[in-house]
């Protein structure tokens, strides 16, 4: 065999202790499949006395991560230190410049830094490979640019964060309400104390940004993203979509029409017969679309030290074998430039809940303000009386476009028969 790959690992949390333990555990498969052995010689972490799980003796060792990159004796940085900015982003940066090779699971530092970032590593003509910051374990990174390079994508989406997938499952298995089902989470680690990062829609949207750079061949672009979280869908809300043959679904959308590119991160609706609305807990899933191919749907754990380490290791195999593919799926000065198309030019359907004084004359004021916004209804669900109090009315629309929803929905608020703000989720045929 060829001498063997050595491996900087920086950062031994969750990811990169995995890393580590696989590389040592499946150390012969390994060799055999990227033909040649890939060891571990250096790591760099703060604190060199806590138990990781996993033999460290022997390995040089760097309280400053940007050192470890000036290692000669490393030939390819592992960063799973996390964050867009600080460490991470210094380390990954020096990396390249060096004319290093680099694997990283940071969702975040490339959404953000992403186009600067692979303009680097094509300048030195290294790699910059990040299969695990996507989905986990799940090939997503490698099936949009590699398995799917004949297509033209139309459209990439997927349930991105087990986090809230797993919450949404237990709101609606248990009929409890999101702030119940968050404190569990956050008690089995599912969630973090401050879960604002997943629950807001971010950590999705970070990864949404990363697909559709690869799917379209674009310059990555996180703030071209409309992000939306699930902190205001109630279990309401939850059966609601089940007596109406839907599911709730926090999905990462990015679709490629005529008129450029849309990337948007939102509660949908999802039909009980779509394949996306059945995976659940923390499992993740990806579709794509294209004109060959037609739709793919790829599921597995999105998340965990085994999954994530997993992905690491396939990056680390292609470049022992010496594999490389450009950051965005082509070079840069192939990218393509379509503009962004904002929110409020998405059309689709639309679920609808008001909670109302159960009085005369309220459901024609709704519909009036329906009516006058060019709004055609496909259902309305009321279930029950209670005179002068409030009860919910559940509304689905037919396609419109979002500017005329969101026009409607300040409308309706400002009616003296609605009690609180409206819910509005999409409705998506997936």
């Amino acid at each position: 065999m060829s001498k063997p790959l050595a491996i900087g690992i920086a950062g031994l949390g969750t990811v990169g202790a995995g890393v580590a333990n696989l590389l040592r555990s499946n150390a012969g498969l390994i060799a055999s499949r990227a033909g040649r052995p890939i060891v571990v010689t250096a790591v760099s972490s703060r604190d060199r006395n806590k138990d990781r799980g996993v033999p460290l003796a022997g390995l040089r060792w760097y309280e400053d991560a940007v050192a470890l990159a000036a290692d000669p004796g490393v030939d390819v940085v592992v960063e799973a230190i996390g964050g867009s900015e600080g460490p991470a982003r210094a380390l990954v940066e020096a990396a390249l410049a060096a004319g290093k090779p680099v694997v990283t699971a940071n969702k975040a530092l490339l959404a953000i830094h992403g186009r600067a970032l692979a303009a680097l590593a094509e300048q030195k003509g290294v790699t910059l490979a990040f299969e695990a910051a996507v989905a986990g374990g799940i090939p997503a990174i490698k099936a949009l640019r590699e398995g799917f390079s004949g297509n033209q994508i139309r459209r990439v989406a997927g349930i991105l964060n087990g986090t809230c997938n797993y919450i949404l499952t237990e709101m609606r298995i248990r009929g409890l309400q999101f702030a119940e089902v968050l404190r569990e989470a956050q008690k089995l680690g599912y969630a973090e104390a401050d879960p604002a990062f997943d629950i807001d829609g971010i950590d999705a949207a970070h990864k949404l940004a990363i697909l559709a750079a690869l799917a379209f061949n674009r310059p990555v672009a996180f703030d071209e993203v409309h992000v939306e979280g699930i902190r205001e869908i109630s279990a309401v809300d939850i059966a609601m979509a089940e007596a109406l043959g839907f599911r709730i679904k926090l999905l990462g959308i990015a679709e490629h029409g005529e008129g450029g590119v849309s990337a948007r991160v939102h509660p949908c609706m999802v039909p009980l017969s779509a394949p996306i609305a059945r995976v659940d807990g923390v499992f993740n899933a990806v579709v794509a679309e294209g004109d060959a191919v037609g739709r793919v749907m790829l599921e597995g754990r999105g998340a965990g030290g085994g999954p994530t380490a997993s992905a690491v290791v396939a990056d680390l195999i292609d470049i022992a074998r010496d594999r490389h593919s450009p950051v965005w799926g082509a070079e840069q000065s192939a990218l393509s430039h379509a503009p962004a198309l904002p929110m409020q030019r998405h059309r689709g359907a639309y679920y609808l809940r008001l909670m109302v004084l159960d009085r005369p004359g309220v459901i024609a004021d709704v519909t009036a303000v329906l009516r006058d916004a060019a709004i055609s209804l496909e259902s309305m669900l009321q279930r029950g009386r209670a005179p002068g109090e409030a009860v919910p009315v559940v509304l689905t629309t037919h396609e419109c476009e979002e500017a005329a929803m969101q026009a409607a929905m300040s409308r309706l608020a400002a009616l003296d028969c609605v009690l609180e703000k409206p819910a509005l989720i999409r409705i998506e045929a997936l």
